[in-house]
């Protein structure tokens, strides 16, 4: 989340949710550094959680400006915000039965369903490269970032400077996606740094070690388990899987993909079908199911996702959320844990201080809805699927956009952001890591 003022203006980029420790998580995401009633506009990159999951608490606090996105990411949002709502609400019931039992008082939800809807009042979508005047004095141009359906790189225009904000940036040749544009003529930049100090396997290496990992737990009669965000990995995970089952790479097992999310994203990427790669693009022209429709089979109703746990047969299960902090996923993990002959499969980026950072760092007991369990599930990590750009596609990005002023590094733990800035400073490239809450004069 970051604020822009002008004399006239005052405009928010992004409003990601904070995801981690329950104290924090409340704490965190109600509070603002500005009064959310004096924003005018707000521009938002994508549709991922930690980018605009705070914004029906925004609006809940008072926010009335116009949120301005891509059209498939305000697609998307009327999907995601709303369940995201309407998840902390279940979550909530669950929780407060674990602590009136132990006595403890009850909590409240962040923000409801009915909150979430009330924020969608407020989004306007664009097409890429399309100018759009979001305030008197500031305009506003979405770049492809290549990062997920809908991602864009906003370009602002203020009183003669450019500010692009490639938080999150893409990687080329991903499955289903555009390759991400480069901005040119920009003053200065805003980059994520995810993974500013480390650099991904090439994604042939994850469709074969995703391969290897399902055999292998189908054959000693486990289950894959895999926690997934269900925009844009499920979607992708799904494409790979339907690919290795029509080559024989993989056996004929029950898949499900257990998210009524995922299941209506996965709809919405069919509907968004010109922001999708031309492969893609060609095959679903071609009727080919690169989703897997036709033997994935995608679960909406809360009594059949229980089923599953009761069902000790051999499957791969997909499940939200993708940081194992809300959602289907933790009544899988609670269920599915403590086998020794279960694995875990972690495909993407997991956030200190979240449950599936503790399950990545193999965490003898980790709690799940309050109570202990014993990880005995093999963990496997993935990092190949990345849809986030590396160090060296960070760098080539921003060697050809040029920033001539300065480079802001954000979005990313110490570990990555302070080499990743340390690089770049040494690489003759005006690059700043800010603190939080820092305040830094555009000139």
């Amino acid at each position: 989340m970051h604020l822009v003022k002008t004399e006239q203006s005052r405009i928010l980029i992004d409003a990601g949710l904070f995801q981690g420790r329950r104290k924090d998580f409340y704490e965190i995401n109600n509070f603002f550094p500005f009064t959310p009633e004096r924003i005018n506009a707000m521009v938002l990159s994508h549709a991922h959680i930690d980018h605009s999951g705070n914004i029906p608490n925004l609006v809940k606090h008072g926010l009335k400006a116009p949120i301005h996105a891509t059209s498939a990411t305000v697609d998307l949002c009327n999907l995601m915000l709303t369940d995201s709502g309407h998840i902390q609400e279940e979550d909530v019931k669950f929780v407060n039965k674990i602590r009136l039992r132990k006595g403890i008082p009850p909590v409240k939800a962040l923000y409801t369903k009915e909150d979430a809807n009330k924020s969608l009042e407020y989004f306007h979508g664009a097409y890429y490269e399309e100018p759009i005047k979001i305030t008197p004095d500031i305009s506003c141009v979405f770049y492809e970032s290549g990062h997920v359906l809908g991602s864009a790189i906003p370009v602002l225009e203020m009183n003669g400077i450019r500010l692009a904000y490639a938080v999150d940036l893409g990687r080329k040749n991903l499955p289903l996606l555009r390759n991400p544009v480069v901005p040119k003529n920009i003053d200065y930049l805003i980059v994520e740094s995810t993974y500013g100090n480390r650099l991904h396997d090439p994604i042939a290496t994850a469709k074969n070690k995703l391969a290897d990992v399902i055999n292998k737990t189908i054959k000693r009669g486990g289950k894959v388990i895999i926690p997934s965000f269900a925009f844009e990995r499920t979607q992708e995970v799904v494409y790979l899987l339907s690919e290795m089952f029509n080559k024989g790479v993989i056996p004929t097992v029950p898949i499900y993909v257990d998210s009524p999310l995922a299941t209506n994203i996965t709809l919405a990427f069919q509907q968004n079908i010109r922001y999708l790669d031309e492969e893609t693009q060609d095959l679903m022209r071609r009727q080919q199911d690169p989703f897997g429709f036709s033997r994935i089979k995608y679960i909406r109703s809360t009594d059949e996702s229980k089923r599953l746990n009761a069902d000790k047969q051999p499957m791969i299960i997909i499940s939200a959320s993708g940081m194992c902090e809300a959602g289907r996923i933790l009544h899988h993990l609670k269920n599915n844990i403590e086998n020794p002959n279960n694995t875990i499969m972690i495909i993407g980026y997991m956030a200190e201080n979240t449950l599936g950072k503790k399950i990545v760092d193999r965490q003898p007991i980790v709690k799940i809805f309050g109570e202990d369990y014993h990880l005995k599930a093999e963990v496997v990590k993935i990092n190949s699927f990345s849809a986030h750009a590396d160090k060296n596609e960070l760098i080539d990005f921003i060697k050809q956009c040029a920033p001539k002023k300065k480079i802001f590094i954000v979005h990313g733990d110490m570990n990555q952001a302070e080499p990743f800035t340390e690089q770049l400073i040494s690489m003759g490239l005006p690059a700043y890591l800010p603190t939080k809450n820092e305040e830094v004069e555009l000139s």
